[in-house]
């Protein structure tokens, strides 16, 4: 238990700030692993990580970057997952922090209850039952400065609010939504972000080195460098649904998923869609060298009993091969993992389909292929909307063998949307979710 919890209520906290994470990381025992028949796939074990307190673990990377976490732990973690090479170690990134929606006049605004947190790598053990916390790496500019989770840029993003919706936040040109994590052979990271979106080389030690976008992003003002190298077609990414998939192929190689189908030619046209996007970017080139397009499946079949195709995303992808990768669609209550080849035919870079006047658009074909685009062939893997065990919202994956896979959820830092989701001193009113390390064991293997 947390020395932070009495039983599942939040205690009064007085605890110093730089007090080593090893020390601090608390963990809560999960129930027993649920079986299955051998012949299908099952949850082999799973871990939960405990309560810290949000602020002391942001000062304790960043000294007084959170002056109040009104009650939020740590969490936030799962938003993708990575092997450290060593037996039951991964590497995760938090996302921009604790965020949520309130509607004012009928109009949500975007709060952000812990305006000053940094995102951050964090190394994690599974250990039994529980996730520990072996090491944490803030994301800074090149000074070395917090580069926040605050939005970008006026009009474009989403306007920053407090916890309560009342009061304005600033936009910060250094914010980073960040989501897919992957570490190269240097030791250095890549990460990606929803708001460019944007792909994102970052040191060992978490200084941002290189920040790609799109092009025309016009992005000014940040305390890092910018390069504008990916497909201008991108600044029609839907708000919130960026980058959020990220792989790295055995030849060195990345592959970037867009969460979400572009909104092309309209808003409309995107939440309609059933066809997203993946880039494959050479990391010595600095340069897009191949796009593909993604079909999901209907979304009833995804999650049966959900009949709003906006609700299907990318949320990770993982190379599983030279040219072979495995893609996760979801919605917040289910998800299939696909495999899918990548091969030079299926390339549309450069094609019509990346000109945002084409008509129809790639986004509003109801058969793409029909119209000679060519979609990736897919082979289904294993839908975990049907394994026993498995919590909601996965949005990181990773390949332990060839017959098992880890699995990480994202909790939102324990937030939930609506007026209802802080207490009336301000103090979060906690979801219940936790972050969780699930194991799954294919029976086939991939």
């Amino acid at each position: 238990m947390s020395p932070y919890a009495a039983g599942r209520h939040r205690v009064h906290r007085s605890v110093a700030a730089g007090v080593p994470l090893a020390v601090l990381a608390a963990f809560v025992v999960a129930g027993p692993a649920v079986g299955a028949p051998s012949r299908e796939a099952r949850v082999t074990g799973s871990a939960t990580l405990g309560e810290l307190p949000l602020g002391t673990f942001s000062n304790g990377l960043l000294p007084g970057t959170v002056a109040d976490d009104r009650g939020v732990d740590l969490g936030g973690i799962g938003s993708d997952i990575y092997p450290a090479g060593r037996k039951g170690e991964f590497w995760t990134v938090t996302d921009r922090g604790p965020n949520g929606q309130i509607k004012v006049d009928g109009v949500k605004r975007r709060t952000f209850p812990v305006p000053g947190f940094d995102p951050a790598i964090v190394r994690i053990r599974v250990s039994g039952a529980s996730v520990k916390v072996l090491d944490s790496i803030p994301v800074t500019t090149s000074s070395g400065r917090p580069v926040t989770g605050l939005p970008n840029q006026k009009a474009r993003d989403e306007a920053p609010y407090s916890y309560d919706a009342k009061t304005p936040l600033s936009f910060d040109p250094n914010g980073l939504d960040t989501e897919g994590i992957v570490r190269a052979a240097d030791g250095s990271f890549w990460l990606v972000d929803e708001y460019g979106p944007s792909l994102v080389h970052v040191s060992a030690r978490g200084k941002v080195l290189t920040r790609f976008v799109p092009k025309g992003l016009n992005l000014t003002g940040a305390g890092y460098p910018v390069v504008e190298a990916l497909p201008a077609v991108l600044l029609h990414r839907k708000i919130n649904r960026g980058f959020e998939g990220l792989a790295l192929l055995p030849g060195g190689d990345l592959v970037l998923a867009v969460q979400s189908p572009l909104s092309l030619p309209d808003t409309d046209a995107g939440e309609a869609s059933l066809t997203a996007r993946l880039l494959r970017f050479s990391t010595k080139k600095h340069a897009v060298t191949a796009e593909y397009a993604y079909r999901f499946d209907p979304v009833g079949v995804v999650d049966p009993g959900e009949d709003d195709p906006s609700e299907l995303k990318i949320s990770s992808v993982v190379a599983v091969g030279r040219d072979r990768l495995l893609v996760e669609e979801r919605t917040d209550n289910a998800a299939r993992l696909q495999v899918v080849k990548l091969t030079r035919g299926a390339d549309i870079l450069g094609d019509t389909w990346d000109d945002s006047t084409t008509s129809p658009s790639l986004e509003q074909l109801e058969n793409p292929a029909a119209s000679g685009v060519p979609v990736l062939r897919k082979r289904l893997v294993v839908d975990l909307g049907k394994v026993k065990g498995v919590p909601g919202k996965i949005e990181g994956v990773a390949r332990v063998d060839r017959d098992t896979l880890a699995l990480i959820n994202d909790n939102d830092f324990g937030m939930t949307d609506g007026t209802g989701a802080f207490d009336a001193q301000g103090r979060l009113v906690d979801s219940g979710i936790e972050t969780t390390v699930t194991y799954v064991r294919l029976p086939r293997g991939i």
